[in-house]
């Protein structure tokens, strides 16, 4: 025989025909074709046929007999052409095929729980009981590769643009996020405990303030966030930060480091530099500050075209000072009154009071309004502001002005959802900017920072004068198919701004001395301006792979109520761990 060549199941081709090769890999499927045993052999670089002849390798007939899908073998023979009319053109393998002269059973498999061998539709809760075999199949071996070259890209770029990796503390000091920390008791120091961090945020910040000029990190973060059907509790960020940087710095290395990752990890051409919209502008247009900007269909502020309207209740609302917004539908007059209906109870399901509309049928138009208030004069101005012509269908909202948009945003989407306008592999990107520097809570009506406290002020507000809700942030925010990528800002680095800061949020001195003494501190030791940016991995990858959920891009994910069904997590621990660690609970341990 030829000198024998291991290679993996991907990579032989017309080329090797001739040679001797070893493979070795898991039995994806078998079938026997009168006396002929055919063998699809797979790993994670491919797939490989392999016939067994019973008259030349009668042993290994016998072997390849007794194969089911998931065994592990190993399988020896000669590369060959397959017959002309056989060849496989999905396969890159597909021109050749392997006659086993051997194989050897390496590990035999139980039958799995589903099937291995396609992406068949399987229930969530029994992939992720069996993982790992879930890993095996087609769609999470591509999307996990996928996710190691985007990384690894993230990895070369910055690297080429000065930046270090380093790596910051996983226990580290409860600080307020936003989120619940996951807390950990100290064994040495009794009543004492750490936290998991929920980012790398002010220890990115100190290595700033220690000089290493561009820092980032592939950091995993954490939130004892309440459940939600596509969050996890641990997740990934690409972290960094910059010294002496404008938010034109760091929008200039964002946009050449998302090109990059995505023409290197799926070849696909990013343009830049990204479209821009102030925070206000994307609310006004799209109804959200995560706008998505693959298709047109923007909102419209149509109130003054129903100044002195007979119909009440959109009288009442501009008498309320309320807005009404209007959003056209190409297309839209095609559909039916129950449509209309069906449309308008989503609307209500969004907050909506209600959703009027008006169908620009060809024989003229059709409305939920009353006939005295569809006048000819209310239909052109709509069709003239929102540029809807016959065929089309007009939706109005009204309602107070945060509301009506967040409400006609959601509708928007629904509804290019409907169309097939949101195509998963046209990749529109965007920042939004001029976020508010402060926020009202819903709750207490206190203030709480839109982003961080310690985001800057827009330059000219360092004052903090005025209306504090009126106050803009040096923060932004990269957008993408309608999806926040990652969040950033340029820092305070001035440690009497940081305090002011503090007091407008309603910390004591002692709040701020407990919670961030060290980093006031840190700040009078010459903190140079800083500013940065963190963006989630798995939102990127997940776009990137065209998926409906993270947990199609994480390896070892939790499920919506952040259970890990393959190894039981979380799980009562035993008394005796409990006492170690100074640690008491009222609640009993579930019965064995």
């Amino acid at each position: 025989m030829n000198q024998l060549r291991r290679a993996t199941c991907g990579e032989l081709t017309s080329a090797d025909e001739g040679s001797a090769a070893l493979l070795k890999g898991w039995v994806n499927t078998t079938r026997d074709h009168g006396g002929l045993i055919f063998i699809d052999l797979r790993d994670r670089f491919g797939l490989t046929q392999v016939v067994v002849d019973p008259r030349s390798a009668p042993a290994a007939a016998e072997v390849a007999a007794s194969l089911r899908s998931e065994d592990v073998i190993a399988a020896q023979g000669l590369v060959r052409r397959r017959p002309a009319g056989t060849e496989n053109r999905k396969l890159a393998t597909g021109e050749i095929e392997i006659a086993a002269e051997s194989i050897d059973v390496l590990n035999r498999s139980k039958t799995p729980p589903f099937p291995i061998h396609d992406d068949s539709d399987v229930d969530e809760g029994l992939r992720l009981r069996y993982r790992y075999l879930d890993l095996r199949r087609p769609h999470l071996q591509r999307s996990i590769a996928l996710r190691h070259r985007a990384v690894k890209a993230v990895r070369d770029y910055l690297d080429s643009r000065g930046f270090l990796e380093i790596e910051t503390p996983m226990l580290i000091k409860q600080t307020p996020e936003g989120a619940r920390d996951f807390l950990v008791p100290s064994r040495l120091h009794a009543g004492a405990f750490y936290a998991l961090p929920q980012s790398p945020q002010l220890f990115k910040q100190l290595l700033m303030v220690g000089g290493f000029h561009r820092y980032f990190q592939i950091a995993r973060c954490f939130r004892d966030e309440d459940t939600r059907a596509d969050r996890q509790p641990e997740f990934t960020q690409i972290d960094l930060e910059m010294t002496f940087p404008t938010q034109e710095d760091v929008i200039e290395i964002m946009e050449g480091m998302l090109a990059h990752m995505f023409e290197a990890a799926l070849g696909a051409k990013v343009a830049t530099p990204f479209p821009r919209l102030s925070h206000a502008e994307a609310l006004r247009r799209f109804g959200s500050d995560k706008p998505d900007l693959r298709f047109a269909m923007e909102l419209h502020d149509v109130g003054p075209a129903f100044t002195g309207t007979e119909f009440k209740i959109f009288a009442d609302a501009l008498s309320r000072g309320n807005a009404i917004l209007a959003l056209a539908e190409t297309g839209g007059a095609s559909r039916s009154r129950r449509d209309m209906d069906a449309l308008a109870a989503l609307a209500t399901t969004f907050g909506a009071k209600g959703l009027a509309w008006i169908s620009l049928a060809p024989d003229g138009p059709k409305s939920s309004l009353p006939k005295s208030a569809l006048t000819p004069q209310l239909v052109d101005s709509l069709k003239a502001q929102t540029k809807a012509q016959e065929g089309d269908a007009i939706y109005l909202l009204a309602d107070e002005r945060s509301l009506a948009q967040a409400i006609a945003g959601k509708l928007r989407l629904h509804i290019a959802d409907e169309r097939g306008m949101r195509d998963p592999k046209q990749f529109a990107f965007c920042w939004v900017l001029d976020f508010p520097l402060f926020e009202r809570d819903e709750e207490s009506q206190g203030l709480q920072p839109a982003h961080h406290p310690f985001t800057a002020p827009a330059p000219g507000s360092e004052a903090l004068s005025g209306d504090p809700l009126q106050l803009r942030a040096q923060h932004y925010d990269v957008v993408l198919n309608g999806m926040e990528l990652g969040s950033g800002s340029i820092r305070i680095h001035d440690p009497a701004l940081q305090r002011k800061i503090f007091t407008l949020l309603g910390y004591s001195d002692d709040d701020v001395e407990r919670k961030f003494g060290f980093l006031l501190e840190a700040f009078e030791y010459g903190a140079p301006p800083h500013g940065g940016i963190a963006l989630g991995v798995d939102r990127i990858i997940l776009l990137m792979a065209g998926g409906e959920s993270i947990r199609e891009v994480i390896a070892f994910p939790k499920n919506q109520r952040f259970q890990d069904l393959m190894i039981n997590a979380p799980t009562p621990v035993e008394p005796a761990a409990l006492k170690e660690l100074h640690v008491r609970t009222d609640i009993p341990p579930p019965r064995t």
